[in-house]
């Protein structure tokens, strides 16, 4: 995988790529990466990258100019182009094992009131949003996203360690626990020291079922669960109304869930045809 990330504050991006994990990536070859500052192509005596909108408003705009230059140098219409933004659409585990197929992807950092809308239509493939909420830095949420999906290169990490992870099957992942045994008092479940496998394997799958539906009871909606696995999601959703012995009662509510294969998943595909020169 070939990752470009296009910022004014380079400094920001590169210890992302010499260190843990994605450090051992790129020794081994599985990605390869380039920082580049657009400023390099701007043009003035001060290299100005951004102007007050048009319109009105607070703020200041990235402009076309350095960016689109900068885009062109690198033949990005090659690439899948990503931009960043509280606009774009949702990311999520999905849409990261979707981008990490790709061979080569540019990462466009705004800043500011973001990118002058010429620039999105023209180049980007991609608008995403990490989450719900606004950032002052594009570099932090192009790093998000670049760090869920690299992970996904064959070779980064194994594939036992990506099989349990959260959001495979639509659940989330099971607590885990290492030495000592106890600690303030607190011990670890003796299920998990018993050394029966397939115990274990049930408590994995009933903690998985419990955390999601205590923590994302929305992604049970979609989730892919077998038989036994639904059933026993069941049993967690029938409630009762009880009396909590000070004469008060309080009701939990009660449902079935009914979760549905993967092949319900939505597909991303980018945004815009590729771009085929000006």
């Amino acid at each position: 995988m070939n990752i470009t990330v296009l910022t004014l504050f380079p400094e920001m991006v590169e210890p992302f790529f010499t260190n843990s994990i994605m450090k051992r990536a790129v020794e081994k070859g599985l990605v390869s990466y380039r920082v580049l500052n657009f400023r390099d192509w701007a043009e003035g005596r001060h290299k100005s990258c951004d102007d007050v909108p048009f319109g009105g408003g607070a703020g200041m705009v990235l402009k076309c100019g350095p960016l689109d230059k900068a885009l062109e140098a690198i033949d990005a219409h090659r690439a899948r182009v990503v931009y960043a933004t509280p606009s774009g659409k949702r990311f999520t585990q999905a849409y990261a094992e979707d981008l990490a197929k790709e061979q080569d992807l540019v990462f466009i950092c705004g800043h500011y009131e973001g990118l002058d809308q010429r620039i999105i239509d023209t180049w980007v493939d991609d608008e995403i949003s990490v989450g719900d909420y606004v950032m002052s830095s594009g570099e932090v949420a192009s790093l998000v996203i670049i760090d869920a999906l690299y992970r996904l290169v064959e070779g980064v990490i194994t594939d036992a360690s990506l099989d349990e992870e959260s959001f495979r099957g639509g659940l989330l992942e099971y607590p885990q626990y290492t030495r000592p045994e106890t600690y303030c008092s607190k011990t670890v479940p003796e299920v998990l020291l018993s050394g029966h496998h397939a115990h274990i394997v049930e408590w994995h799958v009933m903690q998985r079922l419990e955390k999601t539906a205590r923590n994302r009871p929305d992604l049970l909606e979609t989730a892919d669960l077998d038989v036994d696995a639904r059933c026993r999601l069941n049993q967690l959703f029938v409630h009762t109304v009880e009396d909590d012995g000070n004469g008060r009662r309080s009701e939990r509510s009660e449902g079935r869930a009914e979760g549905r294969g993967a092949e319900g998943s939505q597909g991303f595909s980018p945004a815009r045809e590729r771009h085929q020169g000006h």
